[in-house]
């Protein structure tokens, strides 16, 4: 009885060719896919029309044994959001402005040949993904994926005002002058939100934001307790009052996230300073949030036009991850 030789398995590459060197990234995959015995592998170039959703369920499809993904925020947001609760393994490649999952992750930024072997490896971890629900003026609803944040108010306007030259010469740090331009108009607006079935709250915000994770580029803890991994979905109220305001909001965020709570003597500091009115954090499996007017909208640091209410609600585990051999995993 002659016997049937084992089925080799099979990559894909889905890619957005402005935001990769394509012809150093599919040669690499090549190369390590005949030296890792699997096949020749497929490659998904996204286009204008096709963010990554379409490509990635035509690899699907092909029955892939692992989705790869290079290219911006956006790209990956598309990506996931195609095959989240497939059970097929998921490999980010940084490529892009931000790499805020990959920073959130603390995947490999310098070296893609790091993440292309992971997908060709076999260590593998769930994680968390968010779906949006957005309700336009008009009163249309769709539904979409976001893997580190969605956001209604001054954060989408500010990414809305980020100028692409800049961004594509000196990266995210293109985002602190379209923050600049603008709070140089931000006005607040009333929101009524809610956490789960809990209370009801009506109040001027400046923003709100729901995340699945919290840290941003420079090491800036947006919201430090968020785990990509936890099932739960957190939620930062901004409402800043006035100029003072602002210098509240900046030192929550920046000082006090981000550098004091890294020392035992500064989360002694804030333990005694007590809350800051400027920031309110909140969490739960599913938050929503109405406004009284239509409001700028982001996901993952893409604009996504205008709404009146943002539905968002978090799928457990829901993403399967191919990660480099024993990336530690307890703080993600």
């Amino acid at each position: 009885m002659t016997k049937r030789a084992p089925a080799r398995r099979q990559a894909a590459l889905v890619y957005n060719p402005v935001k990769v060197d394509e012809k150093r990234l599919r040669g690499m995959l090549r190369d390590l896919s005949r030296e890792k015995g699997w096949e020749h592998p497929a490659f998904y170039p996204t286009t204008v029309e096709d963010a990554g959703q379409g490509v990635t369920a035509q690899a699907l499809a092909r029955g892939v044994d692992v989705v790869l993904v290079a290219g911006g925020d956006g790209t990956v947001r598309a990506v996931s959001e195609a095959i989240a609760g497939t059970g097929v393994p998921l490999a980010i490649i940084p490529s892009g402005t931000g790499n805020l999952l990959a920073r959130n992750l603390s995947l490999p930024l310098g070296d893609p040949s790091e993440m292309v072997r992971a997908a060709l490896g076999d260590f593998r971890h769930p994680i968390d993904i968010g779906w949006a629900e957005v309700t336009r003026p008009d009163g249309e609803k769709t539904e979409h994926a976001f893997v580190v944040l969605a956001g209604i108010g001054l954060d989408a306007d500010m990414i809305a005002n980020t100028r692409p030259d800049l961004k594509k010469s000196v990266g995210w740090i293109a985002y602190v002058d379209g923050a600049a331009r603008s709070l140089a108009t931000a006005k607040p607006f009333r929101i009524v939100f809610q956490v789960d079935d809990g209370r009801l709250h009506s109040t001027k915000v400046q923003s709100v934001l729901f995340a699945n994770c919290g840290t941003l580029p420079a090491g800036i803890s947006l919201i430090p307790d968020a785990s990509i991994s936890d099932g739960t979905l957190d939620v930062a109220v901004i409402q800043p009052s006035g100029a003072f305001g602002w210098l509240g909001v900046w030192r929550k965020i920046w000082w006090d996230n981000s550098v004091l709570r890294r020392f035992r003597a500064g989360r002694l500091v804030l333990q005694r300073r007590g809350k800051d009115a400027s920031v309110h954090y909140f969490r739960g499996l599913v938050a929503e949030a109405a406004a009284s007017a239509p409001v700028p909208v982001e996901l993952d640091g893409d604009e996504f036009g205008e709404a009146v209410r943002l539905t968002c609600r978090v799928d457990e585990g829901a993403l399967l991850l191919a990660l480099p051999p024993g990336h530690p995993v307890d703080a993600i």
